[in-house]
């Protein structure tokens, strides 16, 4: 009897929520349960809207919807979150935590909501589980958070419900919904957070100003996105005249919105305060040097491969052996910085972020004298995944490595570190992807014979890996003094091979969603 992926995919799902409320034990922790529930049989009639072609938009072929794995990172994370940030006794970022759980809740209902509202015939038995679901998390809410707290998640929402309208109209086939729902709802958060630090106060010169960099970038990158593709609509966007205009708008955003924004935040010019910051110590410009040579090194391999399709066929793609080394690469980028220096490393992703999608809307917009040349040597490295107007699998590949090191608050962590497997928690990305879906792929494309049922993936693949991450694992043991594993890893094993079939079995952008988990997990 053939298994179905999903089933698995969900087993591990939920087996990674039971583990989580086990480990929280709360109200909140029995509505994620609840969520879970009803968010799996909403997924089963997302899945039938896309083979169908009923849903609203346009979703990413050849994939489920994903739905229950996206569902559950948001409220998992602030389970998580909230308990660490208990052990320190950080009442405020206790409440933050919950009000993060929550809103993952809210945005998943919502999806829900619409994929019942436009399945024919009303699917009955599913509306009475996500009924009595809803019900149960909007009675927990109400006795849990503040008007305030309310007000800020369905602010969330309406930002959530404006920016999906806007760009799954825009990006067709880019995302799945559960994608949509983790990708634009993280953004949506992000945004929602910036505006809310801008309205409270002016500024304090003693705050640190490197966690508001990556808020500022992403809205600054979301609305020179949405501007010139609702721009373009209209005009020809190839020419150099519309291509002066792109660059000239792009630095107008930068140094006259985003710059004094960063200003007013920070009470610290930018530019002076980069300047310093990098220099402060040898270390960081070592660090930089080491960057900027990987950087000439993944530009080799690009045009390596490139002059390699020249000579021959055009049809001619990048192998996945060759696809992974870009992960050796990344890998190679983010664990020196994990281990030396990690606010640096903050910035640095920060910065490759908002060059990796600039560059990309140079790309789509085929914006001179860079669109043409980037749009011919990417499509040699394009993932059967990337099937919308947007390459994005490089960026979730960046997103997955350095969510980990964004994702950690410097105010719930206790001035020791965070002991036993916390300790690994920056490293999830590095872990999941960098090491992990590399080693994974790799090995299962060249010696695996033993396929897991339903799936491509094969069980010398997913072995190679975990026993992959635990050997990266005793390096980082080795390499950064501040790990210290205790008595906790079998909790880390565990987890990794929850990961690693979450990973066999999955259809959803794996560089995303692994480290998600594996951070979850690790941080319990």
């Amino acid at each position: 009897m053939q298994l179905d992926p999903v089933l698995i995919e969900s087993s591990v799902v939920f087996a990674v929520v039971i583990c989580v409320h086990c480990a929280v034990w709360n109200q909140l922790s029995w509505c994620c349960i609840a969520l879970a529930v009803q968010a799996f049989y909403v997924q089963h009639k997302w899945d039938r809207l896309i083979r169908t072609g009923a849903a609203v938009f346009q979703f990413r072929p050849s994939s489920n919807s994903g739905v229950l794995p996206a569902s559950m990172v948001l409220p998992l994370l602030g389970l998580a979150l909230r308990g660490r940030c208990i052990a320190v006794g950080n009442v405020y970022m206790e409440r933050f935590a919950m009000v993060i759980t929550v809103i993952g809740m809210m945005l998943a209902l919502f999806l829900s909501l619409i994929a019942l509202g436009i399945t024919r015939p009303v699917p009955t038995n599913t509306c009475v589980i996500a009924g009595i679901a809803g019900s149960a998390i909007l009675y927990t809410v109400k006795q849990t958070l503040t008007v305030s707290e309310v007000i800020e998640v369905l602010e969330v929402l309406l930002i959530f419900v404006y920016l999906s309208l806007i760009l799954l109209y825009l990006l067709p086939r880019c995302f799945t919904p559960g994608e949509a729902l983790l990708i634009l709802g993280g953004i949506s958060f992000i945004i929602n957070q910036l505006i809310k630090r801008s309205l409270a106060s002016s500024g304090n010169a003693n705050a640190d100003p490197l966690p508001y960099f990556l808020p500022v970038a992403v809205l600054g990158l979301v609305l020179l996105g949405i501007f010139f593709a609702v721009l373009f609509i209209f005009m020809e966007s190839e020419t150099w005249s519309a291509s002066l205009f792109f660059h000239t708008m792009t630095a107008v955003l930068g140094l006259g919105l985003l710059v004094p924004w960063l200003s007013l935040l920070t009470q610290h010019h930018p530019i002076t305060w980069l300047m310093h910051f990098i220099t402060e110590t040898n270390t960081r410009l070592w660090l930089i040097g080491f960057w900027a040579a990987l950087l000439l090194l993944a530009v080799a391999v690009v045009m390596h491969q490139n002059s390699h399709r020249s000579a021959g066929s055009k049809k001619h793609q990048a192998s996945t052996a060759v696809r992974k080394y870009f992960h050796l690469l990344i890998v190679l980028t983010f664990a020196p910085g994990l281990a030396l220096d990690r606010p640096l490393l903050h910035l640095a992703a920060v910065v490759c972020l908002s060059a990796f999608l600039f560059l990309e809307f140079v790309r789509y917009f085929r914006i001179r004298p860079l669109g043409a040349p980037l749009r011919h040597l990417l499509t040699l490295f394009l993932d059967e995944r990337d099937s919308g107007p947007l390459i994005l699998t490089h960026i979730y590949l960046l997103l997955g490595v350095a969510l980990p090191v964004w994702l950690t608050p410097a105010s719930c962590i206790p001035k020791g570190g965070l002991g036993g497997a916390g300790g690994l928690v920056p490293y999830a990305g590095v872990l999941a992807v960098g090491v992990g879906d590399t080693v994974a792929s790799i090995f299962g494309s060249t010696v695996g014979e033993i396929r897991w049922p339903g799936t491509k993936k094969t069980f010398e693949g997913t072995a190679s890996s975990v026993f992959a991450q635990i050997i990266a694992v005793v390096v980082f043991l080795i390499a950064d003094s501040s790990i210290n594993l205790n008595a906790s890893y079998s909790w880390v094993v565990g987890s990794i091979t929850m990961v690693a079939m979450l990973e066999a079995y999955t259809s959803q952008i794996d560089n995303l969603l692994l480290p998600l988990y594996l951070y979850i997990l690790l941080l319990l």
